[in-house]
């Protein structure tokens, strides 16, 4: 008879699923509105706002748990797990049906996890407390549409930084030189793996030449996929160093990454580049790539740390490319 009555109660399993299947379809479609609402507003960089990339995650994901647990008897696993099984089925559906590129998703990942576990922790700590339950929710829903009006009258903060990477190669300043200005025949197979081109997509050079000599020459890139860009010369050393301002006019043919990510926009812009080259033996050389670049977001370090992901990965290629070249001749 114990058995019998121990055994878990198939229609109150049912009807606690059918409240947290209910609650995400609810915490979707008001994520989708707030989404919806901000690139309306802001088209070109409304999600890249506090509201969106911490606020909105804490708060769908402290009314999911709190939904799928009414009479608070879930253990703590069941909280900190939700923001796993959330961020999945964000995943799942934004690259498909809101067209968001895979790099979007990857850097959104870790600050959607850590928003949703604090959502998920709150509400965890006050379940006991929340009284209402329909206040409760109201409230954590209402966070982030506040948050947006708020948002615009606070200045984001500015900040500047310089991706730098560096290699041995096995030649002279002399020998190196010419492919600094450019190799015009980048084949396949040449550079290296990297995360962001061979995992993420984002395309490899293809080419590059020169157009014209010394200080204000122009640097001619050419990576392929209708992504092209100049590079204006501003430092000339032969044998030293040589160094560009990149100029991005034309962004619009740029069809091979998200839109949110444009290297000439108003919250991330790559400024200025360049090469230079110290001799350390006899045929032997360190050669140094630089990328500098602006940015203005409400998470500053964070996107910082994706800086080194992406430029210094771009830089590695680069690099490994002339390393190739230059040990080959």
């Amino acid at each position: 008879m114990s058995d019998i009555e121990d055994m878990p109660d198939a229609g109150q399993n049912r009807t606690a699923l059918l409240r947290i299947l209910a609650a995400i379809g609810t915490a979707f479609a008001f994520a989708l509105g707030v989404y919806l609402l901000l690139e309306a507003l802001q088209p070109n960089g409304g999600l890249i706002s506090f509201s969106f990339l911490l606020i909105l995650p804490a708060a769908i994901t402290a009314f999911v748990t709190f939904v799928g647990d009414p009479m608070a008897t879930r253990n703590r696993a069941y909280y900190m797990t939700m923001p796993l099984w959330l961020l999945g089925a964000v995943m799942l559906i934004s690259i498909p049906v809101l067209k968001e590129g895979i790099i979007c998703v990857v850097m959104l990942a870790p600050l959607w996890i850590a928003s949703g576990m604090v959502g998920a922790y709150v509400t965890y700590r006050m379940r006991g407390r929340a009284g209402d339950g329909g206040t409760y929710c109201m409230v954590a829903l209402a966070l982030p549409l506040v948050a947006m009006q708020v948002e615009p009258m606070i200045p984001l903060p500015q900040a500047t930084a310089t991706v730098s990477r560096s290699v041995i190669v096995n030649a002279s300043p002399v020998e190196i030189w010419p492919l600094l200005r450019g190799i015009p025949d980048v084949r396949p197979g040449d550079g290296t793996w990297t995360f962001t081109q061979d995992v993420l997509g984002v395309p490899r050079p293809i080419g590059a030449h020169m157009l014209g000599e010394g200080i204000g020459a122009t640097r001619l890139a050419n990576w392929g996929r209708q992504v092209r860009f100049a590079e204006h010369i501003i430092d000339w050393q032969p044998g030293r160093s040589i160094g560009w301002r990149f100029d991005f006019r034309g962004l619009d043919a740029w069809q091979f990454t998200d839109r949110h990510l444009m290297p000439d926009s108003r919250y991330f812009k790559v400024t200025t580049g360049g090469y230079r080259m110290e001799p350390i033996a006899p045929g032997r050389t360190r050669v140094t790539i630089d990328t500098r670049y602006w940015m203005q977001t409400p998470v500053n370090g964070y996107s910082r740390l994706w800086g080194e992901v992406f430029l210094g990965d771009i830089e590695d290629n680069l690099l490994a490319l002339i390393r190739q070249r230059a040990e080959r001749r």
